[in-house]
């Protein structure tokens, strides 16, 4: 309430205003002074006609000069000093009045500066008083707010009372009323205050929802419904109405209620799309509730498609709708019905590359690039997307050269780095499938030089770091620099497994068991024990400590969820090693 009440005196402010004159009301009497006189005529003669405000402000001050008692000069200047310097228009409005208490005008403007400079405690008395001289609706208004600022809302609710005995029920005020009312716990008479609108003005939809939501406030929920309905009956396309009877729904926990509700609400015209949007993102935002109602958001998304066939921001909510449900190839082929749209739109094609890359459809994913790059030549992602498709057929000659052809489209070092870094696990892969030993070595020093390249645009490129600390572990070389790298990663990184399973490997091969071993720990524990990888790796670790039943165990339990047999076997069919820091040498490798 006192943030209603501040924010409604200062629009009060503006819409009453400082214009001086209108109505009826008797010209201020000037001071008898000629020279005063004179220089306040070419004063509003400059501020009028000329538009020459400091011309104006000069004269007046003038006036001033020539006559300390010249009230109309003073109250002029308050005026022009309220944007620049309040204080300083506050002490010439004050001086206005002093001098002239007996003009409204004054008495006014001194009231409405002090409203300006939040001084609510001193406009008080002046409102009072310019009250007993005036009867008008908006000094009822201000005073009663002012005395709800005060701490006294009974104060309040007198003034109200005493402006409608005088006025008859103005909506403002009578609204005003209703919520000071409330918040002093008189619900029996905010009732009754909208009883009577009801009774004035039956066929209002607006006092019948009004009414409703009392009797809601108040627990009254089969007369809350039975004016809800009445109000639907006047005009079943209420916004107003639709909208408080959802919340009255959603308060009540009634959910299937409220989301039929809402089916009527996104279907209204006067329901801006944004509105619906930001609705219908509330609604999936709790997976619980989104499951719980399925079948009724599933009914509210395929309206909105509907509605807006073509709307950008409608394809991606029903889309992502669709794949929140599990229907991903629903979802396909929804983005693919549109990637003829006009003007088409590349978030499609990349949405659809991305769905394809998922699902291994390799041929699928360059027919679509192939697509998209006619349409869109200079978009990186999809160079990028051209790469990835040919890394992914094992094409790794035809990958470099299409990474390093999307390099000329990259537009910021990020890009370039994270670019350079794919290059290097193309290299890097196709050191692993080489049979011939100096072909293999030439490759991998090809994948160091484009990491390198790749930390020179981004030192922190997680990826990078994580993977060339890997490489270099299973080399069993440039350890340390390995070890800086792997320690970065985790700094940079929310305790990521993958990462600290890479950390405790560069640990372990350094043979640092101990400190290999709690990391790893921690990391397969963070997983769920779901990468075999990490099990396997834990498993490793333990064995070099010479806890080798617990070791068997940790490889068992990778082989029995799919880990390679042959590897399983070969460890289990090794001896243990004596305990040592150097560990015995593994064939484990990072997919």
């Amino acid at each position: 309430m006192k943030r209603f009440v501040a924010i409604w005196l200062s629009v009060l402010l503006f819409s009453t205003a400082f214009a001086v004159g209108g109505g009826e009301e008797t010209k201020p009497q000037w001071a008898d002074s000629l020279r005063s006189v004179h220089r306040y005529t070419e004063a509003v003669k400059q501020r009028t006609i000329f538009k020459n405000q400091s011309e104006a402000k000069r004269l007046l001050q003038e006036a001033i000069e020539a006559d300390s008692a010249f009230a109309p000069a003073y109250f002029e200047l308050s005026a022009y000093h309220l944007a620049d310097n309040p204080e300083e228009a506050l002490r010439y409005a004050r001086r206005a009045y002093r001098l002239d208490s007996a003009n409204k005008w004054y008495h006014r403007q001194y009231g409405q500066t002090l409203l300006y400079l939040q001084r609510y405690d001193e406009a008080l008395p002046v409102f009072r008083s310019l009250l007993d001289r005036e009867k008008d609706p908006d000094l009822y208004r201000i005073l009663a707010a002012l005395y709800e600022q005060a701490g006294q809302p009974f104060s309040a609710i007198i003034v109200l009372d005493s402006a409608e005995v005088n006025f008859g029920r103005i909506p403002l005020l009578s609204r005003l009323k209703r919520q000071l009312l409330m918040a002093t716990q008189q619900t029996d008479r905010a009732i009754l205050e909208a009883e009577k609108l009801v009774a004035e003005e039956p066929y209002e939809v607006e006092h019948r929802v009004l009414l409703a939501e009392l009797f809601a406030i108040t627990k009254q929920d089969s007369l809350a419904r039975l004016h809800f309905d009445r109000a639907l009956e006047i005009d079943s396309t209420s916004l107003s109405a639709l909208m408080a009877l959802s919340d009255y729904y959603n308060a009540r926990q009634d959910y299937p209620a409220m989301l039929t509700v809402n089916r009527r609400l996104f279907a209204h015209p006067e329901m801006t799309k944004e509105q619906k949007i930001r609705q219908f993102s509330l609604f999936t935002t709790d997976r619980s509730f989104y499951r719980d109602n399925y079948f009724q958001i599933n009914d509210l998304a395929s309206l909105l498609a509907i509605l807006y066939p073509t709307d950008p921001k409608i394809v991606e909510l029903y889309a992502n709708h669709l794949i929140a449900s599990g229907e991903l190839e629903q979802a396909l082929a929804y983005y693919k019905s549109h990637l003829n749209d006009t003007p088409p739109q590349e978030e499609y094609f990349l949405t659809v590359i991305d769905i394809e890359s998922y699902l291994e459809r390799h041929d699928s994913v360059q027919l679509y690039v192939k697509r998209a790059l006619d349409l869109f030549p200079e978009r990186v992602e999809l160079h990028m997307a051209e790469g990835n498709v040919l890394y992914r057929q094992n094409r790794h000659a035809a990958a470099i050269r299409a990474y390093k052809n999307s390099l000329s489209y990259a537009t910021t070092d990020s890009l370039r780095s994270v670019i350079w870094g794919q290059i290097g696990d193309v290299y890097h892969s196709q050191s692993e499938g080489e049979e011939r030993p100096s072909r293999a070595k030439k490759w991998a020093q090809q994948s160091y030089r484009a990491y390198e390249k790749a930390l020179s645009f981004n030192t922190d490129n997680v990826l990078v770091l994580n993977n060339w600390a890997y490489f270099l572990s299973l080399e069993g070389r440039d350890l340390e620099r390995a070890l800086e790298m792997a320690q970065r990663v985790v700094e940079l990184t929310d305790n990521n497994p993958t990462y600290m399973d890479t950390y405790a490997w560069v640990l372990f091969k350094m043979g640092r068991l101990e400190e290999a071993r709690k990391i790893q720990q921690r990391a397969v524990a963070l997983d769920g024990q779901k990468s075999l990888e990490l099990l396997v790796h834990y498993g490793d670790i333990l064995n070099a400590e010479g806890k080798r039943f617990m070791a068997e165990t940790y490889w068992k339990r990778a082989l029995e969820k799919g880990y390679d047999k042959a590897q399983i076997e070969q460890r289990l069919a090794t001896p243990a090693p004596e305990k040592s820091k150097k560990p015995a040498e593994t064939p484990t490798e990072k997919p």
